[in-house]
């Protein structure tokens, strides 16, 4: 079976909740996942003040090791539209395993958490995407198998783009019962998808 890696940023919480969904998904498709998180860039006092989330059990991940992975699904919150500068300074360093094709054909996803419904998840979910495809990666989003999404019974996240959360604005909203199962969708279709090129 393949192997996957759900990685990811998270201040809060919120996205760290949704890789453990993307996680479980991808483990029921028999797949083997490691979740592991990107360094935190921000100066210690500064995260301190701003209560960032320091205890997360996820280990740190190093740019050599993606390319032991046969799937990687990245997640970050969403910062003015796009990931968040600690994910992108990461892949940032990427540009070995890029020059190498070492991520060609591999498979890809993301998955995000905004402060408001309209606060940029589908562009975030593309600036990821972006960087994915130029590592030659192939996309899996959430379609629309995941219903959830498209309920009008409450305010859920969600995008044919990869899964999502809405956090609210002082953080105080966690990730719903539709959109953990999307989480868990997006991380089973991954995990099937790689499992069908690679297991």
């Amino acid at each position: 079976m393949s192997k996957v890696l759900v990685l990811y940023y998270s201040s809060y919480g919120h996205v760290e909740a949704l890789a453990d969904a993307v996680a479980e998904g991808a483990r029921s498709a028999g797949a083997t996942v490691d979740v592991k998180r990107v360094p935190e860039t921000a100066p210690a006092e500064v995260a301190k003040a701003a209560y960032f989330k320091l205890d997360q059990q996820a280990p740190v991940a190093t740019v050599a090791e993606l390319a032991n992975y046969d799937a990687i699904v990245v997640g970050t919150p969403t910062r003015f539209g796009r990931m968040s500068s600690q994910m992108a300074t990461f892949l940032d360093q990427a540009g070995g395993l890029w020059m190498s094709g070492a991520l060609n054909g591999k498979v890809g996803g993301a998955f995000t958490s905004t402060a408001s419904q309209h606060g940029g998840q589908e562009t975030t979910l593309f600036s990821v995407i972006t960087n994915l495809l130029h590592f030659g990666m192939t996309i899996v989003g959430l379609p629309y198998s995941h219903q959830g999404q498209m309920t009008l019974d409450e305010i859920v996240g969600g995008a044919p783009y990869g899964a999502t959360t809405i956090a609210g604005g002082q953080g105080q909203r966690q990730p719903s019962a539709i959109e953990l199962a999307g989480a868990r969708h997006q991380g089973e279709l991954i995990a099937r998808t790689a499992n069908k090129l690679f297991g």
